[in-house]
């Protein structure tokens, strides 16, 4: 069932997609790549046969070029072919033009550019350039589409800082430019040319921040290939660190997989840090990165240096006002809590989160209270602890400070709550439907997709496997209500790992497993195993091929996998085990385990668990013969699936007390409670289910023919082997061998109480060639149900 727990988290770094970074002090200069920019909007500006969709695909790349760090020369022109290959031969031809000639061609160059730029035809077609042309006669000219004033304000601080080189510095710049040109890579030009103080815009700059050493700065620009490269990379501009943080905490956030590796991404950052350490939002991406790998210690060592970045900055002075970094700090705290809470430190948990409450009560800071109470309440269910009262605490006081998002968390958790302990299904539906109107009022993105998927896990407990289905594939085919950037969509959070995980489970339960290969591959490519949600699809699959290998008769197989799930979950391990085990008539150990399995769910209360638990037990007194004791068991078992409207669980039960019935000599009773339950099993069972389930008709079918009067007989055996032969297609798309085998054998014995000579000589024929083809273990080991 989905988890709302995760979408507690606070970044204080994103706000509508923008970093709240500090300033760098740190000014913009020129450098080969960004010489390589204005010679494509120089090109781009003077180009007059251009297609309108190649100049639309060139503007939307003008600014990640100008923002983003810098590229090497291969990857600035491949990033250009992808847009206009046109453009790329004039560009590398004007580039190589200067690189190839003398210094005065780079001058020329530099003093063209403004003439390209106001002669430009896209240029006085725009607002900015009507503005200019008009200047003149004084009239004010509003821009209301400013396409073109990001590229003129680039060319404008390009153009300030070229003039304040000296001459020593543009032949550097030019020697560099050749560099960049003719190797490819990034030049490593002579750092004391080149200070900080040297390359400000304007001169009434803030000077209040001390420059740095000459032999310390490096300008070569950043890119990807070099990211190993501890000497060679210098300092990143303060635009370059902004955009550089936003896009990657979005990505870490919606796309994680467009975001740079772990890895990569933590060299980067610590360069960052190395010229500017009490840049605090970095680490806190930094942070944000550590949990990607479950790393503890450098996820806990960055966000203690991100509190201490905040005191340092002066932030202690505004703990008391809601915004600045006073309200990151309270925030920081709590995150400290969710990161317990993520390793399981409950007590560390606790204590941060009554520091955190402490925090927001000095500074009356209800909406952090509120998210203290949430995480309050998630924490006492990680724990085990009922805490029903706190969420619906939680819920009133979020609805009473108009925090729409915390109250729709609560009422999740509620509805979550509800389902386990067994509140009638029409209750949380209905809960459910009204947040849903909330959110799509709200345009809660994220809280539609945890709906869905609470709602399709619901559906799934009740046994409901097309509404679940429908539920599942309603969330993967909507579209996000967030505005998108950076080119992705959320599609990589928890409630999706959750409905791609229901589809393969219920793919697998119709003998799909084709469909279920393709889902989990999906899935090790959307969520990586070093993700928080990969523990998600990991246990799934390892449940798939377990309960594959046990129809398949393989035990031999299926052991490796009761080891991989117990790592991932002890209670559903040690059930796979218990059934392992009973295969095998290893029925004392199995009887043991399943014990302990009825302890630990009762502890966590798993009432599903509890049940199946039970189920198993019945099968073991089965294998003893002692039918009259499973009754109690069994009835015990039906109780608890019925009050908690379990109706998957409930028909398996009312099965086993039909089979129970059967082997106790009662067919009537025994055929009637199979018959009560075939319409829904057939509707909504798996394949394996429906199988079981008309085997043990057709069996009930026969008993009461051969018990009946002889005008009757015939007829009844008729319809047990009718039965038994969609019992074995059903069990043929499984490949199940040991349950053809009973099939086979029943058939022949039918054939041959009908005097079908060569019908029973055929199924005697199947029944051998499966017996033979199953290891002896499961010869001795014929299924009852």
């Amino acid at each position: 069932m989905a988890s709302v727990h995760e979408s507690l988290y606070f970044n204080p770094m994103m706000t509508n997609g923008v970093v709240q970074a500090n300033i760098f002090g740190i000014k913009d200069w020129v450098t080969p790549y960004k010489i390589a920019v204005l010679a494509l909007l120089y090109e781009m500006a003077t180009t007059k046969p251009m297609a309108l969709l190649d100049r639309r695909r060139l503007n939307k790349l003008i600014l990640p070029l100008q923002q983003g760090p810098d590229l090497t020369f291969e990857q600035f022109l491949k990033t250009v072919e992808e847009c206009c290959p046109q453009m790329v031969n004039t560009v590398k031809l004007r580039l190589f033009l200067m690189a190839d000639r003398e210094l005065q061609d780079m001058e020329h160059f530099f003093a063209l550019l403004p003439n390209a730029f106001s002669d430009s035809e896209a240029f006085k077609t725009s607002v900015v350039g009507e503005w200019v042309s008009r200047l003149g006669e004084r009239v004010v000219v509003l821009v209301k589409s400013p396409v073109f004033l990001s590229p003129c304000l680039f060319m404008r601080q390009m153009l300030l800082a070229y003039n304040k080189l000296s001459f020593s510095q543009v032949y550097k710049l030019y020697r560099s430019l050749q560099q960049y040109c003719h190797r490819g890579t990034r030049p490593q030009p002579n750092l004391s040319a080149v200070t900080t103080e040297d390359m400000e815009l304007t001169s009434n700059e803030d000077t209040s921040v001390d420059p740095m050493e000459k032999d310390e700065l490096d300008t070569g620009p950043l890119h990807q290939s070099d990211l190993r490269s501890d000497e060679a990379r210098g300092p990143l501009s303060q635009k370059q660190a902004e955009y550089f943080l936003a896009r990657q905490a979005y990505l870490l956030k919606n796309d994680e997989n467009k975001a740079m590796k772990p890895a990569k991404l933590q060299d980067e950052l610590n360069n960052i840090l190395k010229f500017n350490p009490d840049f605090a939002e970095a680490h806190y991406l930094s942070y944000l990165n550590s949990i990607r790998v479950q790393d503890i210690y450098i996820s806990t060592h960055s966000l203690l240096h991100y509190f201490d970045r905040l005191i340092l900055s002066g932030g202690e002075g505004k703990s008391n006002g809601d915004e600045g970094y006073g309200r990151s700090l309270r925030y920081a705290v709590l995150n400290l809590a969710t990161l317990h809470c993520r390793f399981g430190h409950y007590q560390q948990a606790d204590l941060a989160l009554q520091e955190a409450i402490r925090i927001a009560q000095e500074a009356s800071d209800h909406v952090c209270l509120q998210h203290c109470l949430s995480w309050l309440y998630t924490l006492e269910q990680m724990k085990g602890s009922d805490s029903v009262v706190l969420t619906e605490d939680s819920v009133k006081m979020a609805a009473h400070f108009c925090l729409p998002y915390l109250a729709s968390l609560g009422i999740q958790s509620l509805v979550q709550q509800g389902a386990l302990q067994g509140v009638p299904a029409n209750k949380l539906l209905d809960a459910l439907r009204g947040t849903d109107i909330m959110h799509w009022k709200q345009s809660l993105s994220e809280l539609i997709d945890i709906s869905l998927a609470q709602t399709a896990s619901i559906w799934r407990m009740y046994g409901k496997s097309t509404m679940a289905q429908q539920q599942a594939q309603l969330l993967l085919n909507m579209n996000s209500l967030e505005p998108v950037n950076f080119g992705v969509q959320q599609n990589n959070t928890e409630p999706f790992a959750i409905a791609l995980c229901h589809l393969a489970e219920l793919h697998a339960e119709q003998g799909l497993y084709g469909a279920v290969s393709d889902i989990i591959k999906h899935l090790m490519q959307q969520f990586p195993p070093h993700t928080p949600h990969a523990k998600l699809w990991m246990l799934c699959d390892l449940k798939i091929q377990f309960e594959k290998a046990m129809n398949d008769g393989k035990y031999h197989l299926a052991e490796p996998h009761v080891t991989a799930i117990s790592a991932l979950n002890i209670t559903e391990g040690l059930y796979r085990k218990a059934q392992l085990l009973k295969a095998l008539n290893q029925t004392s150990e199995a009887s043991r385990i399943l014990q302990r399995v009825q302890q630990l769910s009762e502890k966590t209360k798993n009432t599903e668990m509890i049940i199946r638990v039970m189920l198993a037990t019945a099968e073991l007194h089965w294998d003893s013969s002692g039918f009259a004791t499973a009754l109690p068991l069994l009835l015990q078992a039906l109780a608890l699936a019925r009050q908690h409207n379990l109706q998957s669980l409930e028909s398996e039960t009312v099965l086993h007390l039909a089979f129970t019935q059967l082997m106790l000599g009662i067919p009537e009773q025994a055929l009637a409670l199979v018959q009560d339950v075939l319409e829904c099993v057939l509707a909504h069972g798996s394949v394996l289910d429906k199988a079981r389930a008309l085997l043990l008709a057709a069996r009930c079918q026969a008993a009461l023919a051969a018990s009946g009067p002889e005008e009757h007989r015939l007829h009844g055996v008729e319809t047990a082997v009718r039965t038994l032969s969609e019992a074995a297609l059903y069990f043929s798309q499984l490949k199940c061998k040991q349950r053809l085998r009973e099939v086979y054998y029943l058939q022949a014995r039918l054939h041959h109480t009908l005097g079908a000579v060569s019908e029973r000589n055929e199924s005697a024929l199947l029944f051998r060639l499966h017996n033979q083809e199953l290891p002896p273990s499961a010869n001795t080991a014929v299924p009852l149900l």
